[in-house]
């Protein structure tokens, strides 16, 4: 005789296992390679009552040694009110405390740019503003791109062009 909660059982399972193979296969510490990118980074974030397309090519992260993600990529802010999208050029995610040029961030969603004064704000979904560090320049910088991360002094350095912040998880 069956037991009657077999069926429910196995289904349940099929349906979990997905999430239980994702635990299983835990991002190694340091930058996230393209592949997990694709699965990590959201295909659109909201901010500021939109949500706006993420741009996958100009996405990055990393995963600390306890298997938590820091993300942040750039957005398409075409349809935001002017005043927002002169300021705001991406969503960072974190799933830890981050020290950002010494300022230190809580866990959470966050937007955020880099002006054209070498200064990086970071903005509650709201819009409204958290902070703002300096940003750091490197002049020497042969290929910049839109948006990466690299391993950096102690931590990772969130590089948009040739302008930069050090990222440190806490």
């Amino acid at each position: 005789m069956k037991h009657p909660i077999s069926r429910y059982t196995a289904v349940l399972l099929f349906c979990l296992l997905p999430s239980v193979l994702l635990t299983a296969q835990q991002l190694k510490p340091g930058l996230v390679d393209a592949e997990n990118l694709k699965r990590v980074v959201p295909p659109s974030y909201f901010f500021r009552g939109q949500s706006a397309t993420v741009q996958l090519r100009n996405s990055a992260g990393f995963s600390t040694s306890d298997g938590k993600l820091v993300l942040a990529g750039l957005v398409d802010t075409a349809g935001y009110a002017s005043e927002v999208a002169a300021k705001y050029q991406g969503f960072l995610i974190t799933e830890v405390k981050l020290e950002i040029e010494g300022t230190e961030l809580a866990p959470g969603e966050y937007g955020f740019g880099f002006s054209k004064d070498g200064k990086f704000t970071v903005m509650d979904v709201g819009a409204d503003d958290l902070f703002t560090v300096s940003a750091q320049m490197d002049e020497k910088l042969v290929h910049p791109v839109p948006l990466k991360m690299v391993p950096g002094d102690n931590g990772y350095r969130l590089c948009a062009g040739r302008k930069w912040v050090h990222l440190k998880a806490q």
